[in-house]
């Protein structure tokens, strides 16, 4: 079994720093999978699941990844995470509200209504929720 290492860098912490065997996330191209021995490359993230494989478990750890840059050498993958949140510390009220607020605000058809904010904010809570009900 190959493994590398994956940390994850906020701007106010390591939230994570272990080996693995897998990851997967969203990109602005897409989902992607990254194992061991990957090519060199930098991937801009996309709101979407976070998966993470540890060597010893089957079940991948979950986090909603919204955004920011990832690194990826063929033995480290640094994701470096505007904001990141385990699965089990998403309030789903609280995401569902921040979705029906972004709703909404796309709805309106106000001239004040900042549209890639709001969008953005709509990902978000879309995200929350699926990792949430995952």
């Amino acid at each position: 079994m190959n493994i590398f290492r994956l940390q994850i860098i906020t701007p106010i912490k390591v939230f994570y720093n272990n080996d693995i065997t897998m990851v997967e996330y969203n990109t602005t191209e897409g989902q992607v999978g990254v194992l061991a021995g990957h090519i060199p490359m930098t991937q801009i993230i996309s709101p979407g699941k976070l998966s993470i494989y540890e060597k010893d478990n089957e079940n991948p750890k979950i986090a909603a990844l919204h955004s920011g840059f990832v690194q990826i050498m063929p033995d480290v993958i640094t994701i470096m995470a505007e904001t990141i949140e385990w699965k089990e510390d998403i309030n789903l009220d609280r995401a569902k509200n921040a979705k029906k607020r972004a709703e909404d605000r796309l709805a309106s058809l106000s001239s004040d209504i900042d549209v890639k904010r709001a969008e953005f904010a709509f990902k978000k809570a879309l995200t929350r929720i699926e990792v949430a009900n995952n």
